[in-house]
């Protein structure tokens, strides 16, 4: 009996391991390279609905006739980003603000206090920088998001903080004679669960490392680099992967994971989106250190800051490519006409002729 028993314990773990792998109904499967590579996505029915539900865009507010209104900034004072913006847009844009970031317990209250214009809470004061920060994405940075561009709700689906942003990792210690893991050999979250170094951002979205594994030549020359850069990489690869979901296959060739040539696209497009997330963390997140309070930062006392997964947030294209942008001009950029050129001054009158 209790042999019997032992062999329906072997053959159901047998089972589960041989079944572990499968998935429930056959994947979809979408060929994004030459045939034969293996360079092809594979998505789940069952996960797909269900991010497709999670990335319904809100309702757009309807635009406001402008008409002959005046400016915002005419009528209201310490209005700093968007001057250029009449009353009407300038009201609309507002409501949509609360709609997409405000507490629905908060409404306006959640940025203003007292007297509109003033700068009391410092949620007014970070929510300026985010303003231009979405209008600089959308004006400068069409290399990564086209078309489609950005608004708040990309980021803050109708939360008062993002759920994907990101603080610098700080390595836990564990006790006994092993020591500090130095970040390395500890399954992190950021890393796609591997055992890689626990903080893959800040390396490369923050610091400026170059993204390399290995070498271009068969020897160690100038283009070799360390254990650690390499692991780092792989760790962000991760990192990209799940930010996205999707496989590596989405921008690379496998059989050649370094050669431009021979990657997709989207991995041109992907090299464009590590450059924009790492300028908005120095130009805008960064130099908030200041406003926020100890209770919106990190371990290490820095700033919430941006990755791949604060837009994207487990789906290739931010709300699957819904152009939220379009709907409301007034975040494309500045549109303040540019002040009228100076007028040429009058040419010096002739000389008179000489008398000799």
């Amino acid at each position: 009996m209790n042999h019997r028993h032992s062999t329906l314990v072997l053959l159901l773990a047998a089972l589960t391991v041989l079944f572990a792998a499968c998935e429930r109904p056959r994947p979809l499967v979408e060929q994004r390279g030459y045939r034969g590579l293996g360079i092809e996505e594979n998505r789940n029915p069952r996960t797909l609905a269900r991010q497709v539900a999670a990335n319904a865009p809100p309702a757009v507010i309807p635009a406001l006739p402008a008409g002959d209104a005046p400016r915002a900034a005419d009528v209201y004072q310490n209005v700093q980003v968007l001057r250029d913006l009449s009353l009407p847009e300038f009201t609309r844009v507002m409501l949509a603000i609360t709609a997409w970031v405000a507490p629905p317990d908060q409404s306006c209250g959640y940025c203003h206090e007292g007297e509109m214009s003033a700068d009391t809470r410092y949620t007014k004061r970070v929510a300026r920088r985010m303003l231009s920060m979405v209008r600089d994405v959308n004006s400068h940075w069409q290399s990564h998001v086209g078309a489609t561009g950005v608004t708040c709700y990309t980021c803050h689906r109708g939360q008062p903080v993002p759920a994907e942003v990101w603080f610098t990792g700080v390595p836990a210690v564990p006790h006994g004679l092993l020591g500090d893991r130095a970040g390395q050999n500890a399954p992190a979250l950021a890393a796609g669960m591997s055992s890689l170094p626990t903080d893959p951002l800040t390396p490369f979205l923050v610091e400026g490392r170059s993204i390399r594994v290995g070498s271009a030549t068969a020897l160690p020359t100038g283009d070799r680099h360390s254990i650690k850069e390499t692991e780092w990489t792989y760790a962000f690869m991760m990192n990209i992967s799940q930010s996205l979901g999707v496989n590596c296959t989405y921008c690379h060739n496998s059989r050649a994971f370094r050669d431009w040539d021979q990657s997709n696209p989207a991995r041109a497009k992907a090299w464009y989106g590590i450059q924009m997330a790492r300028t908005l963390n120095h130009d805008y997140l960064l130099p908030l250190a200041d406003t926020f309070p100890a209770n919106r930062k990190g371990p290490a006392g820095d700033v919430a800051k941006i990755g791949c997964a604060t837009c994207h947030q487990g789906v290739y294209k931010p709300l699957f490519g819904e152009q939220m942008a379009k709907e409301y001009p007034e975040l494309q950029g500045d549109r303040t006409p540019p002040p009228a050129p100076a007028a040429e001054p009058a040419p010096a009158a002739a000389a008179t002729a000489s008398t000799r």
